[in-house]
């Protein structure tokens, strides 16, 4: 059996706007994340997961930040973008354990809802993706409110 982990870790600053979207859902928030697509932190940092689980590279590879076609594009194409090269390659996604770092917004309330919508996205039962968060504990970047940070794992089976 060819089992493969991979690990994904991202950051985007804070910067002017009224919403974040984290895991493909939009949260209503005093400031925006700044990023060259949507900054979707969480969908970025699972996407990278899977890339690394495949050995192949990392979200920049795939999706230049410096190529303009990528301005303001919704993560959602790069997560689904993974998800296919693993299929093309025989694996499907085992599980996803998305973990956000940030001490705002809080991500409680909407957990489920991000669950759901990476569920969707990827084509997996929910019951295979986690989506959870932590602060901290108002230390460094994270815990002065500069930015969020992201931690995800993504385990793939070939089929």
């Amino acid at each position: 059996m060819d089992i493969r982990l991979g690990n994904g870790f991202d950051v985007h600053a804070f910067g002017p706007g009224d919403y974040v979207t984290l895991c493909g859902v939009a949260i209503p928030h005093d400031r925006g994340l700044v990023g060259h697509s949507d900054a979707d932190v969480g969908l970025h940092t699972i996407t990278d997961a899977i890339y690394g689980a495949l050995a192949q590279g990392d979200i920049g590879q795939h999706f230049p930040p410096g190529d303009p076609k990528w301005k303001g594009a919704s993560s959602d194409i790069f997560l689904r973008h993974a998800v296919t090269c693993a299929a093309d390659l025989g694996f499907s996604i085992s599980n996803v354990d998305c973990t956000l770092i940030c001490e705002f917004p809080k991500v409680g309330p909407h957990a489920e809802t991000m669950r759901h919508r990476v569920a969707e996205i990827m084509n997996v039962p929910m019951e295979r993706v986690s989506v959870k968060a932590t602060t901290s504990e108002k230390l460094g970047f994270t815990g002065r409110g500069e930015g969020i940070a992201c931690l995800a794992t993504a385990a793939l089976v070939k089929s």
